[in-house]
């Protein structure tokens, strides 16, 4: 019998949302590079999922800038555009200490746990020196996602995962040139700390400071 796949908070997901989650990733993690053609019968192979589930799901990428489509050229990955950062991030400087704060005020125990246990993880890799950029980066994506979802606002959730994937193609193209990658994804330890204190302030102000430091370090790296 086929294991039903779910998100965080334990809720199945539907075919069409799996798809949609597992080529979101490979695109933000440029797993499928900026340029690339965007192949539906290899992404139904190496997925195990239909026809129906994957197009639903490139429907949704295109409307939040993960992929494009020429008329009679096809579905491409959209490139990445360094003067995007800025908008980017003006988006991301007012919202990102908004979902701090009101996650620190609203997460649930089950939240809390949640949290807690990606901070345990933030911690060994500090502890261990572990730099691997994949695994780095994509326990950054667990982290803000797993803030967002604390705040329990689908529409403020919505649109901060959809910026926080732009700016994360932008990182992963320039990572080689980071200075102290994990140095940064350790920056979210005293940002969970405060959530999950239930300081909603200081946790404004730790992510204000990390949208920025981020912004930062990527114009340093170009």
């Amino acid at each position: 019998m086929q294991q039903v796949a779910t998100d965080p908070r334990g809720d199945a997901l539907s075919l069409a949302e799996q798809a949609y989650r597992a080529i979101r990733d490979r695109l933000v993690m440029l797993e499928i590079r900026p340029g690339d053609p965007i192949n539906e019968d290899q992404l139904m192979q190496s997925l195990g999922l239909g026809r129906t589930p994957v197009r639903e799901a490139l429907k949704r990428l295109q409307y939040e800038r993960l992929i494009t489509t020429f008329p009679r050229r096809g579905t491409f990955a959209t490139e990445v555009n360094i003067t995007d950062l800025a908008y980017i991030s003006e988006v991301r400087q007012e919202l990102e200490p908004l979902a701090a704060a009101q996650a620190a005020r609203r997460a649930t125990a089950a939240d809390r746990e949640a949290l807690s246990a990606l901070l345990a993880e933030l911690k060994s890799v500090a502890d261990t020196g572990r730099d691997e950029a994949a695994e780095l980066m994509r326990l950054d994506l667990q982290v803000h996602r797993a803030i967002y979802a604390a705040t329990h606002n689908p529409y403020l959730e919505d649109t901060l995962v959809r910026h926080d994937n732009l700016a994360t193609r932008i990182w992963c193209l320039f990572m080689d040139h980071l200075d102290d990658m994990s140095g940064h994804v350790e920056e979210h330890s005293p940002l969970i700390e405060a959530i999950v204190a239930g300081e909603p302030d200081r946790a404004a102000r730790l992510a204000r400071e990390h949208v920025e430091g981020f912004e930062r370090a990527i114009r340093e790296a170009i």
